[in-house]
């Protein structure tokens, strides 16, 4: 496979959670010639096993926020390159991004609110823990994308409430509604009546992409 020891090198260095090494990994990775999204994909999987570790008691809050400040860092790398390789400069779609009530995990979401503004898309992103009625209330204002977040399985629940939400209120015909992060599935986006999940921020971005061009 293509770029396997890049990969496996910006995995293992997300998951030593030494910013150092991860810029390293981030540096080499891109000089060698790895596409962007292919580095922030590779990172992600190594956050996601950091989350795991981390809800384990296997590592502590400086170690996730140590690995956060990593990906920050890749995203600044990057940044240049992926809205470079976005292509047009035309708005395909506005999409409101957040995570939802009562978790404040937002290194994935903030992710996926990057790349969808490369995409083209104009991204309004309210952070962590928002209220539900903030998503509505975007929705309402011409979002016609909404993407949610959730990390815990206790706060992954609130992505149904926004969805009926815009059904009771007529708005669900309005927006594509994006779910994601660690505890969701592809079977649980179905269950809530989502339209898109992506296991990456790029998976969800080219997903929204295809949908928002065939419109």
């Amino acid at each position: 496979m293509a770029f396997e020891a890049e990969s496996k090198a910006l995995y293992d260095a997300m998951v030593a959670v030494k910013l150092p090494g991860i810029i390293d990994a981030v540096n080499k990775a891109d000089a060698a010639g790895m596409a962007p999204t292919a580095i922030i994909d590779a990172m992600s999987a190594g956050m996601t096993e950091v989350g795991v570790l981390f809800q384990k008691g296997r590592l502590f809050l400086p170690h996730v926020l140590s690995a956060a400040a990593g990906m920050n860092k890749a995203m600044e790398i990057l940044g240049p390159k992926l809205a470079a390789a976005g292509g047009s400069n035309e708005k395909i779609g506005t999409a409101v991004m957040g995570t939802v009530e009562g978790d404040v995990h937002d290194i994935g979401k903030s992710i996926c609110s990057t790349m969808l503004q490369c995409a083209g898309f104009e991204v309004h992103d309210l952070g962590r823990d928002v209220p539900t009625q903030k998503f509505i209330d975007e929705i309402k204002a011409g979002c016609n994308f909404c993407g949610m977040s959730a990390l815990m399985t206790t706060t992954m629940t609130v992505m149904k409430t926004i969805i009926d939400i815009t059904k009771e209120q007529g708005l669900r015909d309005k927006v594509t509604m994006m779910v994601g992060g660690a505890p969701i599935t592809q079977v649980y986006c179905d269950k809530i009546g989502a339209d898109v999940y992506g296991e990456t921020a790029n998976e969800t971005t080219e997903k929204a992409k295809k949908i928002a061009l065939d419109a």
